[in-house]
């Protein structure tokens, strides 16, 4: 296979982020858009839900990289940074027992040592 040029990578990058890896994380409100690639290194920015949310690395490791490293073979890292104005807060499921959290009393029964 012949070596491609920078340009190439490039492209083969940003369409594996349009076709598969963007329509995925908008699913859950969040965006991941193209920085830099070089010398094997690319750099993401990570917006919306996705700006600041904890699942992010998992997302951007298990997900991401697997994925554009399976299509574009000449990426050998992959980092993100956060959106610094996003103004979405992270996606959380609600946890229903925490919305009723005040109607539980609990005594505590335990004896101190």
């Amino acid at each position: 296979m012949a070596e491609r040029s920078n340009e190439e990578i490039i492209i083969q990058i940003k369409k594996i982020l349009e076709e598969y890896v963007k329509p995925a994380v908008a699913s859950h409100g969040g965006v991941i858009d193209f920085v830099d690639y070089k010398e094997g290194h690319l750099r993401l920015i990570l917006g919306g839900a996705c700006s600041g949310c904890a699942s992010s690395t998992i997302t951007l490791k298990m997900g991401v990289e697997n994925m554009v490293k399976h299509y574009v073979p000449e990426v050998h890292t992959i980092t993100a940074e956060d959106d610094p104005n996003s103004t979405v807060d992270p996606f959380y499921m609600s946890d229903p027992f925490m919305d009723r959290w005040d109607e539980y009393e609990i005594e505590d029964t335990n004896e101190p040592n």
